[in-house]
């Protein structure tokens, strides 16, 4: 309940930004605005995950580690956006819906496989997956599968008020630096 609440409250105050954020895209990139996604979430289960558009219409749901010439298919505004994980925002939504919570592992596309079976080895999926998480400030894209799964487990064996903190401000210096993005 306390992440619901806060991410109202983030929503609320960022709405402003995600509004000129949305007519940017629209007048740029054209529409959709949004792009949702079939992500895999808590036991397993699938959940429609939202972000800003940032490819090209028709590219398809392929994984960060798969693709090789991102530029081809980014669209204008999606440059910018992805380079300050600002396409990430409007997964506040999932959060308030409660397929999501703040801190946690990534979620996955249903087709990064070894992935979902490094989780299901450290029974990741018992938990709701993070707008960022452990991982996502150890390397991020640089990881392996199994390196993703190490340190997800890591974090959900130590979580704590401090470790979330931890995560919270280390999150805003990876992005702000641009620390470990692969595009």
């Amino acid at each position: 309940m306390f992440q619901k609440l806060v991410s109202i409250i983030i929503f609320f105050l960022i709405s402003p930004i995600i509004i000129i954020i949305s007519l940017l895209i629209l007048f740029f990139d054209g529409r959709p605005v949004f792009y949702t996604q079939k992500r895999i979430g808590k036991d397993n289960r699938n959940f429609k995950m939202y972000k800003f558009r940032t490819m090209k219409n028709g590219v398809g749901d392929i994984p960060t580690s798969h693709v090789i010439n991102p530029d081809s298919m980014l669209t204008f505004t999606g440059k910018l956006l992805r380079k300050y994980s600002i396409d990430e925002f409007p997964q506040l939504l999932n959060v308030i819906k409660g397929d999501m919570s703040l801190i946690g592992y990534r979620p996955c596309l249903p087709n990064e496989t070894d992935l979902i079976n490094f989780r299901k080895k450290f029974n990741l999926t018992d938990y709701k997956p993070g707008m960022t998480g452990w991982a996502q400030i150890n390397g991020r894209d640089k990881l392996s599968v199994e390196e993703k799964s190490a340190y997800d487990y890591y974090y959900y064996k130590n979580k704590s008020l401090f470790l979330d903190f931890k995560i919270i401000i280390l999150t805003i210096y990876v992005v702000v630096f641009k620390k470990d993005i692969s595009h």
